[in-house]
């Protein structure tokens, strides 16, 4: 079982976005005094949802606070940037860290983001497939040239490449899924899927089935099916019972949800409609680790049960605090992880 926290950078009712920032940093750090497995960091524009507009530029702060730890991206919003030049910083930190960094990419919403970088709402719509099959060309092969109906350029050289280090296959990559098109997506890539925090075990069971038929349909081995690393996201609360967890994440959650939900607005104008930021946060607590500790373990590992996925990447901030989510975070790791060994 391979247990990270996800770090959204939430700017809570009434916070500064230096203090979410700080919060985000402290949540790698403590992740990895508590012998967390990784650490996964969000992306979003001009919403206070999350206040980190470039994951991996904060990945890369991160990975040099810490020593052991994984960070990921959780995930690089793909149709807002260039696939070449996300492979070219996802190589460098992949290098710089030594293998640390783990590169989630999405493909996001049909947010104003795409007005703003002028990539357009046929990037989000039809282009996140040829972004993703230049992206893990880039990560791959020592040589790139773009042919596609968006991305049109002459050969040339991949730099950096990671040549001296023992694996040369470069960063691992992971795809955020979402639906059953995404998924076939990624396992026609044969790459690992981020499932979302709001999926049931069921759901995600349902995914993961659909991802193995496809990868071995694209030419996968059944090896490399089984050894696949899909990671789960879900928000993490230990408490010393049930029902002071829960009230520690009813209390804060709902305002920012409606604070940050409530902010997105689309590139063209179509409608969108928005979770109950109360009945969001209720539904959480039931799905997801929150609780006392043996209740927090076993919840993680019917999950891993019903899902076949080991590896969670758990939302720990919910409290707003940053004290509460570093005594979370440590609690995880002393009072949690021991108990699924």
């Amino acid at each position: 079982m391979r247990v990270g926290a996800f770090v959204l950078a939430a700017q809570f009712p009434g916070q500064g976005h230096g203090e979410a920032l700080h919060r985000a940093v402290r949540t790698a750090v403590v992740a990895e005094e508590a012998g967390l497995d990784a650490v996964w960091v969000a992306e979003h524009h001009f919403i206070p949802y999350g206040v980190c507009p470039s994951a991996v530029t904060l990945a890369a702060l991160m990975l040099g606070r810490t020593r052991r730890i994984q960070v990921g991206t959780a995930v690089s919003v793909l149709p807002t940037t260039h696939p070449v030049a996300l492979g070219e910083q996802a190589a460098l930190l992949h290098l710089v860290s030594d293998g640390r960094f783990v590169l989630g990419v999405g493909r996001g919403g049909p947010w104003v983001d795409l007005e703003v970088f002028g990539t357009g709402l046929a990037a989000y719509e039809e282009g996140f497939p040829e972004s993703l099959e230049l992206l893990t060309r880039w990560l791959r092969t020592p040589r790139v040239s773009g042919a596609g109906p968006r991305f049109r350029f002459r050969d040339v050289p991949v730099v950096p490449r990671p040549d001296d280090l023992e694996d040369r296959s470069g960063p691992q990559v992971v795809v955020a899924c979402t639906s059953p098109a995404s998924v076939r997506l990624a396992a026609e890539h044969g790459l690992p899927m981020l499932l979302g925090m709001h999926s049931t075990d069921e759901e995600k069971a349902e995914m993961v089935a659909l991802w193995r038929t496809c990868a071995l349909e694209s030419g996968s081995s059944p090896e490399e099916v089984a050894a696949a690393g899909h990671v789960s996201a879900g928000v993490a609360q230990v408490g010393d019972r049930r029902q002071e967890a829960a009230e520690t994440l009813l209390k804060a959650m709902p305002g920012w949800f409606h604070h940050g939900l409530s902010a997105y607005e689309t590139v063209d104008g179509r409608p969108r409609q928005m979770r109950d930021p109360l009945a969001y946060t209720q539904l959480l607590c039931e799905l997801h680790p929150v609780g006392p500790p043996r209740l927090c373990a076993d919840r993680l590992a019917a999950t891993a049960e019903r899902t076949g996925i080991t590896r969670f990447a758990l939302l720990t901030e919910g409290s707003g605090d940053l004290a509460a989510t570093e005594d979370n975070l440590r609690r995880l790791g002393t009072e949690v992880l021991p108990l699924l060994v």
